[in-house]
């Protein structure tokens, strides 16, 4: 019984997720640059420095804990 409520819900959940990604690809006009105009650069803020500082940290804090536990 808990298995086949479990893979309803799993079945359900890909197809909710399946029909709502090709009606999200189906709309019509991106707003991107039309052919022929120079793209615009996106700049690279602080907001993706601070994940790439904080990822760079619980690396670190890691492998000091996986160095400590030997």
């Amino acid at each position: 019984m808990k298995k086949t409520f479990l893979l309803r819900a799993i079945y359900a959940t890909v197809g909710c997720v399946l029909f709502t990604a090709a009606a999200a690809v189906a709309q019509p006009g991106s707003g991107g640059p039309t052919p022929g105009t120079t793209p615009t650069d996106t700049p690279i803020d602080g907001g993706v420095s601070l994940l790439l500082a904080a990822g760079g940290a619980y690396g670190l804090k890691r492998l000091r804990a996986s160095r400590a536990k030997k």
